[in-house]
Formats: structure tokens, sequence, C-alpha cells
């Protein structure tokens, strides 16, 4: 299964996210869960970049994704960053609803001072 954490702080703005596991729904380079789950948060992770300019500390591995949303002075470019970060979230939750057999979305809050 595909575990996906996305934590919010008090704003309820995406600070970070992490995606671990398979789907197992078929066989590795068939699997259309896996495929889907990877194409939309790595692509918001390169959207961030080339849209914004901002880079996010990202760390992709087979099976994981851990990324932190990257901060500017600019709060223009800021909400820009949160923007592609919940599309990516509404995205994801289109996936858990075909497919909650195999992809799980839990929502954390950081707590204040970490």
């Amino acid at each position: 299964m595909i575990a996906i954490t996305i934590v919010r702080n008090d704003e309820r703005a995406i600070v970070r996210f992490a995606v671990s596991g398979h789907a197992y729904y078929n066989d590795p380079g068939k699997d259309i869960v896996c495929a889907g789950v990877s194409a939309v948060t790595i692509g918001a992770v390169n959207a961030i970049e080339k849209l914004t300019g901002l880079v996010p500390d990202a760390e992709s591995k087979s099976g994981l994704l851990k990324a932190e949303a990257p901060l500017s002075a600019d709060p223009r470019r800021n909400d820009q960053v949160q923007l592609l970060l919940e599309g990516m979230v509404a995205a994801l939750e289109s996936i858990v609803e075909s497919y909650s057999k195999y992809v799980t979305i839990k929502e954390t809050f950081e707590k204040k001072g970490g």
C-alpha cells in the first residue's frame, strides 16, 4: 500500500509531504496506481521549481518521496507553491477515491515551534 502524509502548519499551509510504499495493484511497469501517484507527486515538485523558481528540499528513491515546501520572502511565490501543493492533494484524493485499497492519505498538523 502507498501511504501519503501531508503535514500542515497552524494556518493550514502544507509544509511537507511524504509518500512511501508500493501499491501492488499490478506488476511493476504495469501498476497504474503507482504510476499515477508518482506522476502527481513528482510533477508537483517539478512544477514548484519550474513555475516559481523555488527549489523544494526533496528526497526520492524507490518507494519513497519526501519533499518540503520551499519558502520565499515574496508572499506571492509562497501562495503559488501552496496552490501547486493543494492541486497535488486534490489529484491524490481523486486517486484514493478510485483505489482506496492501494493508497491512503493522512493529514497531520505540525506543532507550533517545530
